[in-house]
């Protein structure tokens, strides 16, 4: 393997495309790696050298991380709260893929670590209402994170803190918070609420039957970054002072039945709504509190709901057509 600025861990996933991009519009030579065919990734960047690999492996870890100068570790078996609730030990599997990587970069001399963990890590006890208080980064002490994907992910960050201490190895981590976006996981069980909306209020405007179900009661709470405030978040804790985790996140909270609405209102229809009481619903709030992002970086999140769901909307809107014919 040659030198490049930079390796992607992830590179064919939904924010893994979307960063590789980024990179490249800045000049930077990008190494792209991900265990997905590379007719499966959602994105194929020309420029960037794109590499079918199995990071968990630690051979292929090793040798794709060899010459890089930064490391982005977005690589995880994750999808949506159906997922990651069905999927608890390929959830946490992840921990070969997150420990061969430290382990690659730490023997590569890798100037740059950047790990993305996930909201998941923060205690079930403290996501119990709807009218949430926003997480912040302490939050996540004591631990009981979501079972299964929030495990892997909270122990992932004391292994960066400690091949910080203990190796010298500058790690980063950012805990994202229900990224969404167009080129992402739209269908097929492991996409996330705003995806799956725009997919369910798509497919009631193309077939004209304007009925919807909806999981849980619909008024849980989240807030949903979108993946452009995503990519430019990832890059400035990277090239941050901070060790510590910090959220990267939208703090607009909403509820699921109050997503619906916008993306009904972007559409141009109103759906009779059907509640699956007995679905997953994951924890009955959250919220980010970016004190901690705003402090350090002086940056949060900004691009609104609303804008968001906009271009996410035209894009899904775009692959129901296509798939049914």
């Amino acid at each position: 393997m040659g030198s490049v600025d930079v390796l992607v861990a992830g590179g064919g996933g939904f924010i893994g495309g979307h960063l590789v991009a980024d990179l490249l519009r800045q000049g930077k030579s990008v190494r792209s790696v991900d265990i997905k065919p590379l007719d499966q990734w959602y994105q194929v960047h020309p420029d960037a050298e794109n590499v079918r690999a199995d990071l968990s492996r630690r051979e292929d870890a090793f040798a794709q991380t060899a010459g890089a100068g930064e490391v982005y570790m977005l690589a995880a078996d994750m999808g949506g709260m159906g997922f990651i609730e069905a999927n608890k030990a390929a959830c946490m599997l992840t921990v070969l893929t997150s420990t061969h990587m430290l382990e690659a970069a730490r023997a590569a001399d890798v100037e740059r670590y950047f790990y993305s963990s996930s909201a998941c890590v923060y205690a079930a006890d403290k996501q119990t209402d709807p009218s949430v208080t926003a997480l912040k980064e302490s939050d996540a002490y004591p631990a009981m994170p979501e079972d299964g994907y929030g495990w892997e992910k909270l122990f992932t960050e004391r292994m960066c803190r400690h091949f910080l201490e203990d190796f010298g190895l500058e790690t980063r981590v950012a805990r994202y918070h229900n990224v969404y976006g167009p080129e992402g996981t739209w269908t097929g069980g492991r996409e996330k609420a705003p995806a799956a909306v725009c997919r369910k209020i798509a497919e009631a405007e193309v077939s004209g039957r304007h009925e919807i179900e909806i999981w849980g009661d619909g008024e849980q709470t989240r807030s949903f970054m979108y993946v452009d405030d995503c990519v430019k978040g990832s890059q400035l804790v990277l090239a941050g002072n901070s060790p510590e985790p910090v959220n990267v996140g939208s703090s607009e909270l909403v509820t699921i039945n109050q997503l619906y609405s916008i993306v009904e209102d972007i559409a141009g229809i109103t759906c009779e709504r059907h509640y699956q009481l007995d679905a997953p619903q994951g924890v009955r709030g959250r919220n980010s509190d970016n004190t901690m992002i705003q402090q350090v970086y002086g940056w949060e999140p900004s691009i609104s709901l609303r804008d968001g769901m906009e271009r996410t909307y035209r894009w899904i809107h775009e692959q129901v057509k296509r798939a049914q014919g």
